[in-house]
């Protein structure tokens, strides 16, 4: 590697070799190849003058490219498709007269660029499905650990730390619905011409419209596909990458999500994602561990939401049956981000897999601020002893509020249960009021809620996706 070019921190630091390869110069002009062939064969399938003899030569050359001539063409015509049309000649001499035969270079360009872009969301969908498996193990043990939840970044009721875990794995789980959604949409673009008319293809075949039909779906099917778009200009609609594009941003939503909910708790010294024994937090501070994979996936996150604008303002300005000022821009925005979500899920793996939970902490600050949320509890047995509800609901408040300002103003413990003690009005004991400090019992349905989950929905789902689990995430940097 030259250090004295840009290189894409995408591709240096945080996407897998697997997505890299997805949208690689090799991919893709070995698919190009690959529809050349399939066109061939249509074509030849259909009547048109095209031998086995020269589809076996376009067939031995399908991956040995070369790439030397192609590119010493393409200094002289300015046009990539040409000079890779001319590359293959080179090599096939027999078919070179029926390679892209009645194609336009959206044929190639377009129908890869929506092969590649199944390919890379089914990477993504593996790796979402393993960040899925790894959250639904962590939500099964950690179902009944009692919690201090929050609304506001506010103390309130108690969950559990298997709950609050169950609410990054749903939104993730709506995500691989909006995912499976797209990805079962995606058609080939197919071969339509200029400007989406077949009129070359009408003078091929000598205007016969039955065996015009046929070309596209006996496409589709030599590609993998089950049908390309009905209708087009030269191009597929670039309202697609939008489709696609926004999937990406659902993903990175929700994995900002989670990984802000765990940057606060490894503040709040509850919960941490991994930290390696060798690993510097700080070159300052050495006693810091920062969450520096969670900070990574919220910045790679903001990255991929923003990028999603770009097809979206591609395909709103788009002209008429088509225009070039899309091409530059999908280079960039469609690539770029696979590859940012293809590292967040490596890391969103990785984090997950790894996390520490510290019972005793999460216990100690849940008992500090259990007292104020029982209280309810306990105004109930007071009246079940005998009291006033009104009067002791109105007792309770004055000593929550003298119990707060003691934390806040003096720095003290929380003393509400002793200051309730000494009230003769609730008669209840230090000791029996200590009783009703069972966290487990203020964490209403929470575990069960999580059982029901994991049984009835993300079950069912990692069973009918089992051949897809049991990837680990490598973090190499």
């Amino acid at each position: 590697m030259s250090n004295e070019r840009y290189v894409s921190p995408l591709s240096e630091r945080y996407a897998s070799r697997q997505m890299q390869y997805i949208f690689s110069p090799d991919k893709k002009f070995k698919t190009w190849r690959r529809l050349w062939i399939a066109l061939a064969e249509t074509e030849k399938e259909l009547g048109l003058n095209i031998t086995e003899e020269q589809i076996e030569e376009l067939k031995a050359h399908a991956e040995d490219i070369n790439y030397d001539v192609a590119k010493e063409r393409e200094k002289v015509v300015r046009h990539d498709v040409m000079s890779h049309v001319y590359a293959y000649g080179v090599q096939c001499p027999k078919a070179k007269g029926i390679i892209h035969l009645g194609a336009t270079s959206c044929y190639v360009g377009d129908n890869t660029d929506m092969i590649i872009m199944s390919e890379a969301l089914k990477l993504v969908r593996k790796k979402l499905l393993n960040v899925i498996a790894e959250l639904a193990k962590f939500a099964e043990e950690q179902k009944a650990q009692p919690t201090l939840a929050f609304t506001h970044f506010q103390p309130a009721q108690p969950t559990t730390v298997g709950k609050r875990a169950t609410l990054w794995l749903q939104e993730f789980e709506m995500d691989l619905e909006d995912l499976d959604y797209v990805l079962g949409s995606l058609k080939l673009l197919g071969s339509k011409g200029t400007t989406g008319t077949q009129a070359s293809f009408l003078e091929l075949f000598d205007g016969d419209q039955e065996t015009i039909d046929k070309i596209d779906p006996m496409i589709a099917e030599k590609m993998g596909f089950k049908a390309c778009y009905p209708v087009s200009g030269q191009t597929y609609s670039r309202k697609v990458d939008t489709r696609v594009l926004n999937v990406l941003a659902g993903i990175a939503a929700s994995a900002h999500k989670f990984s802000n909910d765990i940057r606060l708790l490894q503040h709040l010294k509850e919960i941490e994602e991994p930290f390696e024994k060798t690993q510097i937090g700080s070159s300052a501070m050495a006693y810091k561990r920062n969450p520096m994979r969670s900070e990574r996936i919220a910045s790679l996150s903001r990255y991929v939401m923003i990028d999603a604008l770009n097809p979206a303002i591609t395909s709103a300005t788009q002209w008429f049956e088509r225009t070039l000022d899309d091409s530059a821009n999908k280079r960039l925005s469609v690539p770029e981000g696979f590859l940012a979500i293809d590292g967040i899920l490596d890391l969103c793996m990785n984090v997950v897999d790894g996390l520490v939970v510290y019972p005793k902490v999460i216990e100690k600050r849940l008992m500090a601020e259990l007292p104020f949320m029982a209280t309810e509890n306990i105004m109930m047995d007071a009246v079940k002893a005998g009291g006033d509800r009104q009067e002791l609901h109105e007792k309770i408040r004055e000593l929550s509020m003298e119990a707060g300002r003691n934390v806040k103003e003096k720095g003290e413990d929380n003393n509400l249960l002793e200051l309730i003690a000494k009230d003769p009005a609730f008669n209840m004991t230090l000791e029996e009021l200590k009783e009703t400090m069972d966290p487990s019992k203020y964490v209403g349905r929470a575990q069960e809620q999580v059982e029901a989950y994991l049984k009835n929905v993300i079950g069912p789902l990692l069973k009918a996706n089992e051949e897809e689990l049991g990837l680990k995430a490598e973090i190499t940097i």
